[in-house]
């Protein structure tokens, strides 16, 4: 063995150090994956002899291979078309996500992944379990649905992974946590990933693993202790504007920008927008394909700013971000650590920046207690530096224009001799202004917006030959302000007997899928396995829609997953219905367009035909799912 120059850092090791299948190590060649990081390597060994572990690890550091890699290479059977290992994600983003990079790990090892997750077709989750997926990623909310449904068959599910689980608990899902676990085999292997082990994640995981091994790396946040912190102090204003500034003044490559409200990531996307910024919104209102399709651009590098509430962007890696904006201050200081968190990752360097306002100083102080956390504090921007922006925009577009071009040897002989003339700047001046005032337009507005359209460079997607990618859609155009509209609550459920409350138990809609879904009184173990039918559910009777009574009984009422936020209207469903089908207005006894769906009652007998007009038309950019909605028992 050739010993290393004295001070020379050791190679880092490669997937050598694992004893791999061919299958397994062929895929990760393919998919340019060089070197184990160190919680694979940690991970790899405890998990594939079959023990139970708690791992610490900050996000973004390879934790879904840490565990995929033992899953597919030696805990799940190939020969047995179940499901074998359930891993639960705090967000329907992050189930995809992991379910795409395992179904990349598997591609030559011939094992079956899914994601299941509310606001999708229950349809199609239930004939991918029926198909013998092995290994289900998916969120707490859905995952219960399934298995309340019968249609999550858990009897041969021997290993129990949690992603973020610190995030799940601190999202309100430790009930849904304990009731899944509960209804999983007791022989099993759980194998808990968090970013900080709180007590509640410790407490779960005393109750729910047979002796643990806990394996603790580096936390978010010791990775929030290796980036740069600043604040700036505002004191009224608009601080939407303000933020404008600050942009204007740091420039930052790609940025989440936070807000604590739905509303507010709305209207400051909206600005940013209307000054030329390439911005997007998220939160929980927002469609599941819509959703899919911004976390792709930013996941691919091809959207500069993300603005987002905490919840919409929880369990999201996005690992190439420059900066992390705190818009809002975050309400604890935890929340300061997981957001900051998401910037300087993988040797990179990253910036997190915090508006400031007078009622926020005591969140600030308790930051710099609990984390030792400094931000160093800075003054908004000036119009002076504001100007000096300005001019540099105006020169960089001479930069790009004449930095690169061949200069003929009299032309530069002439400009060092203009240089040293006493009056040298006036003429520069001169020069410029002929040049600046024939051009049509203001030339540093030209240049300010040259600068704001300037995305960071595409990081290359990664190819999923299990899942092909979407069609390509249009892209976004600032969108219009939206009417308040009352917000879409469910109705607390009503108690009784626990058949009763199964059977008219009810799936969480698309916003409902971050949110918890037992009653604080409602027992932690499984149910019966009660369907509305008191049958099992098949790929054939399965309806992710949901209940409604109809006005007649010869009538029939069709779930279409549109409504008012998508921008349909009951005119719009008609003239489908009239141009598709020859269903009349007659033939239709009511339409009832609702915030996030729609009711259409027709004829029993003309359902089919009702059904088969709407699906896969696009109203608001959404394709319609239309599918008969369950009657309430």
């Amino acid at each position: 063995m050739t010993a290393l120059p004295e001070g020379a850092a050791a190679p880092p090791p490669t997937f050598d150090a694992l004893p791999l299948s061919p299958e397994v190590r062929r895929a990760l060649d393919v998919m340019g994956y060089k070197h184990p990081t160190p919680v694979q390597l940690a991970v790899y060994e405890p998990a594939s002899r079959g023990a139970s572990l708690v791992v610490q690890a900050r996000t973004g550091t390879g934790k879904t291979a840490a565990f995929g890699l033992p899953l597919l290479d030696t805990l799940v059977k190939r020969s047995l078309p179940k499901v074998q290992a359930l891993i639960l994600t705090p967000t329907r983003e992050l189930a995809l996500q992991v379910s795409r990079e395992l179904e990349k790990i598997a591609q030559f090892r011939d094992v079956k992944v899914t994601a299941i997750y509310g606001g999708a077709s229950m349809v199609k989750q239930v004939e991918a379990l029926e198909g013998g997926a092995q290994i289900v990623a998916g969120t707490p909310g859905r995952v219960l649905d399934h298995i309340r449904r019968g249609t999550l068959d858990t009897k041969a599910i021997r290993i129990f992974v949690l992603d973020e689980a610190d995030e799940m608990l601190s999202m309100g899902f430790a009930k849904e946590l304990s009731a899944i676990a509960d209804s999983l085999p007791q022989e099993r292997q759980g194998l808990f990933f968090s970013a900080t082990i709180p007590p509640d994640v410790e407490r779960l995981a005393a109750a729910k693993l047979k002796d643990p091994e806990f394996i603790t790396l580096s936390s978010d946040q010791v990775g929030a202790l290796e980036i740069n912190h600043f604040v700036y102090i505002v004191r009224g204003g608009d601080k939407r504007q303000q933020i404008v500034r600050v942009l204007e003044a740091e420039d930052p490559e790609s940025a989440i920008l936070f807000c604590n409200t739905k509303e507010e990531t709305e209207r400051l996307a909206q600005v940013l927008q209307d000054k030329g910024y390439d911005a997007e919104w998220l939160n929980g209102d927002l469609a599941q394909g819509e959703r899919e399709r911004i976390m792709a651009r930013t996941r691919e590098g091809k959207l500069r700013f993300l603005v987002a509430t905490d919840v919409a962007a929880r369990g999201i890696d996005i690992s190439h971000l420059t900066h992390v904006i705190n818009a809002d201050f975050p309400e604890t200081a935890e929340y300061y650590v997981h957001r900051t968190g998401r910037t300087g990752r993988a040797g990179r360097t990253g910036t997190a920046i915090s508006m400031v306002g007078p009622k926020d100083i005591g969140s600030l102080y308790l930051l710099r207690l609990t984390y030792k956390i400094r931000p160093i504090e800075k003054q908004l921007p000036t119009d002076g530096e504001l100007k000096t922006r300005a001019e540099h925009d105006v020169v960089q577009l001479f930069e790009e224009a004449f930095g690169s071009r061949e200069v003929h040897p009299d032309d530069l002989a002439l400009a060092r001799r203009l240089m040293t003339h006493a009056d040298s700047e006036k003429i520069v001046a001169g020069l410029l202004r002929d040049h600046l005032g024939a051009r049509p337009g203001d030339p540093k507005t030209e240049a300010a917006d040259a600068r704001r359209a300037k995305n960071p460079e595409p990081i290359a997607a990664p190819v999923v030959e299990a899942s092909p990618p979407p069609p390509p859609r249009a892209p976004a155009m600032p969108r219009p302000a939206r009417a308040a509209s009352p917000r879409a609550r469910r109705e607390p459920a009503k108690r009784g007997s626990p058949h009763t409350d199964y059977v008219t138990w009810e799936p969480p809609t698309e916003s409902d899928d971050n949110k918890p879904i037992l009653h604080a009184n409602e027992t932690d173990h499984p149910p019966p396995r009660f369907t509305v039918s008191d049958a099992p559910v098949t790929a054939a009777t399965a309806v992710a829609a949901p209940s409604a009574t109809a006005e007649d009984p010869s009538d029939s009422q069709i779930f279409v997953n549109v409504g008012r936020r998508d921008g349909a209207n009951a005119g719009d469903i008609q003239k489908l219905l009239e141009d598709r089908a020859g269903i009349s207005r007659d033939e239709t006894a009511r339409i009832r367009v609702r915030d996030r769906n729609t009711f259409v009652t027709v004829k029993r007998e003309l359902a089919e035909k009702a059904i088969a007009a709407l699906v896969g038309q696009v109203i608001g950019g959404r394709t319609l799912v239309a599918e008969v909605a369950r009657p309430r028992t």
